[in-house]
């Protein structure tokens, strides 16, 4: 009789002690997610993927120079900081030294260069990928009122179909004159934008207000 009542007394404490266990489970006492708590996660969600998607869409910008002297560099740099922007320098094959560069020789490589418009020096720079890119500021000192050759030999190596064109260049009185045009000629691809001359001691709050002009 003794062991009947000891077991009976086990199996009450038995069921009272998982009535308590599963009043207290979390999934018991936490309450149901609201309808609008819902929705509200849902449009985080959304608004989330959608930022994503305009990032990816705008792409990315990406600036390319060519710099004999130093100059164009300086620039182009200025303009990577300022639109955050990926940066590809043009390398010459053979290098331009001051004598090169001597516009009043006219017997130099670069006046002669300039003077053929069928030139194309050499470029020494690792091949460039495009893909992802939306913009592109191209930059280069002017000679002879002109592009220098190799950025012909430049633009005539890639298809920018898809990508906005920004040219720009360096001199310390030419304007841009025809150079961007003859680019886009030679290039036959791209959307290209009018240009503009920047001195070499430009300042970024000048580049960018006037960068920001031409789009």
């Amino acid at each position: 009789m003794k062991t009947k009542v000891t077991a009976l007394l086990l199996t009450v404490l038995l069921v009272l002690s998982l009535t308590a266990c599963k009043a207290a489970s979390p999934e018991q006492t936490t309450a149901p997610q609201t309808e609008a708590q819902t929705e509200a996660a849902v449009s985080e969600k959304q608004t989330e993927a959608e930022t994503k998607e305009a990032e990816t869409n705008a792409g990315k910008v990406l600036v390319v120079y060519f710099s004999a002297t130093g100059t164009t560099k300086g620039v182009a740099e200025k303009i990577a900081k300022i639109t955050n922007a990926d940066i590809y320098e043009i390398k010459a094959a053979q290098e331009y030294s001051s004598a090169d560069l001597d516009w009043n020789d006219s017997s130099s490589r670069s006046t002669k260069e300039q003077n053929d418009k069928s030139a194309r020096p050499e470029i020494a720079s690792e091949k460039l990928s495009l893909d992802g890119y939306t913009t592109i500021y191209i930059g280069y000192p002017i000679w002879w009122g002109e592009e220098p050759r190799i950025m012909d030999t430049f633009v005539e190596s890639y298809n920018f179909d898809g990508i906005t064109m920004i040219p720009f260049c360096t001199s310390s009185s030419s304007g841009i004159g025809r150079s961007g045009k003859n680019l886009e000629e030679n290039a036959k691809s791209g959307k290209w934008l009018d240009g503009e001359r920047f001195g070499g001691n430009a300042t970024e709050a000048d580049i960018q207000s006037r960068i920001e002009a031409i789009k």
